[in-house]
């Protein structure tokens, strides 16, 4: 069964409009998910917000957002002046500006949908543009209203359709150079740089998704279900690797290498 569409609106490039709708690129359906539940009764725990100094709940009404200006002081910012701040449209992609398709780093990507025309009417208008994309290397830059919150993003043609990527704000990257420093790079042996490209070779092999499977998940799955059957014998560890041991500090990476390659010849017999 196909997933329902998480947004409907339309998508709009100058005088060209079509009905458009979004879908979840990816999915946590499948993954485990817990209730934090009061072990003496079985109930479920429930969340409420409650004042920091006086220790009572707070009303639904009276929850505001405020700006820390110092410590336990607040401006607070009303809803009506969300509004005013907020894109004019929460039902319109208006793609105002494009730029070359490989020109924005992955670091900027953040969630992935699937923009599909909603309509047969539709369905010319989004090909169009999405085929001129495809054409011209680009990709466009729009803005939009997402579960309340308006978010940068990004059109990228791919196959029959179009990917939405949100995209993270100026502010929310890093700039690596504060991680990684300013000072002269490193550089490598040659024939340490040639070790490790043959290790890789010796590695590498066609992309499969199965690469990414998770076996915790599944191994909570199969306590649970375990559980559910009401058995009292403890899970088995063995499925669960052995945490590997804290290398010595000294280390020839030329004799690491070698055996590295050795053994991968090896497994590939």
């Amino acid at each position: 069964m196909a997933p329902r569409p998480y947004w409907k609106g339309y998508l709009k490039l100058s005088l060209v409009t079509c009905a458009v709708s979004l879908t979840p690129a990816t999915s946590s359906r499948e993954k485990v998910r817990f209730h934090t539940v009061n072990a003496k009764t079985g109930h479920r725990v429930r969340s409420r917000y409650v004042d920091a100094e006086t220790g009572k709940p707070v009303a639904d009404e009276d929850e505001v957002k405020g700006y820390e200006t110092e410590e336990g002081r607040h401006v607070i910012i009303e809803d009506e002046e969300f509004e005013a701040v907020a894109l004019e449209s929460t039902r319109t992609i208006d793609i105002d500006q494009f730029v070359p398709a490989d020109s924005i780093e992955w670091i900027w990507y953040d969630t992935p949908y699937y923009l599909m025309p909603d309509d047969e009417v539709a369905q010319e208008a989004y090909a169009v543009i999405r085929e001129a994309m495809a054409a011209t290397g680009k990709v466009g830059i729009s803005r939009l209203v997402l579960s309340r919150r308006e978010r940068a993003v990004m059109l990228e043609p791919r196959g029959k359709g179009i990917v939405l990527w949100t995209l993270r704000y100026g502010d929310e990257v890093r700039d690596g150079r504060e991680i990684f420093g300013d000072g002269e790079e490193k550089k490598a042996e040659p024939r340490l740089v040639s070790l490790i490209s043959t290790l890789i070779e010796d590695l590498t092999q066609p992309w499969d998704p199965a690469m990414l499977g998770d076996p915790v998940q599944e191994r909570l799955k199969e306590i649970i279900a375990s559980k559910q059957k009401k058995k009292t014998k403890k899970p088995s560890k063995a499925g669960k690797k052995e945490e590997p041991e804290t290398p010595g500090n000294v280390v020839n990476i030329m004799d690491a290498l070698k055996k590295s390659i050795s053994q991968e010849k090896k497994r590939g017999g």
